[in-house]
């Protein structure tokens, strides 16, 4: 049995009321009140964050002014039926690389009313992942529907799994941040 006041105890990371420490919901509620002032909302797509990325953006004050959903494929054949990542794609480069980074976003993009999409895909370690791609390595993106921008971006993390997500999860807050301020068409990278 965990008591309350074991929860989170040995993980080093300050500890909210709730389940979620308060760097993320702060982290959250920047991206939450950034994404709202610039009348836009957002969908998620998620493999190895399982859904965090959504789940701390719900504990944001306002997030349902902006927060419509999130898809959580964390399988290969999960990310091609649910976000239509190429199947040819990921049978050929795997599901840790940016163009499936930047179909998952598309993909949540398509498949929801949000006008900005973010996706993380990745490895959390201990191990390789079946394709050897090394722990840490994380691809994140952001589509934008009105504005045509989007960005890819590579992450290599240090750490347990759980520091890991935890890096990827603010990272993908502050793409969320920055992506508000987006006003031009951007090409990926």
């Amino acid at each position: 049995m965990v008591r309350a006041t074991d929860a989170g105890g040995s993980s080093g990371f300050p500890q909210a009321a709730g389940c979620v420490d308060r760097q993320l919901i702060d982290g959250a509620q920047q991206a939450i009140e950034a994404l709202t002032a610039a009348g836009r909302t957002v969908v998620t797509a998620e493999s190895c964050t399982g859904g965090l990325v959504a789940a701390v953006l719900s504990c944001a004050p306002r997030a349902g002014q902006c927060l419509e959903g999130g898809f959580v494929a964390y399988s290969k054949a999960q990310k091609e039926v649910a976000l239509g990542v190429s199947a040819q794609l990921l049978q050929r480069r795997g599901s840790v690389n940016r163009e499936v980074a930047l179909q998952m976003a598309e993909g949540a993009l398509q498949r929801s009313r949000a006008q900005v999409a973010v996706s993380v895909t990745g490895v959390l370690g201990p191990d390789a992942d079946e394709d050897g791609n090394p722990a840490g390595l994380v691809y994140l993106a952001v589509a934008q529907r009105a504005h045509g921008a989007s960005v890819v971006e590579e992450c290599i993390a240090r750490g347990t799994p759980d520091e890991v997500r935890r890096r990827i999860v603010l990272r993908a807050l502050e793409l969320l941040r920055e992506a508000a301020h987006v006003r031009r068409t951007l090409t990926p990278p």
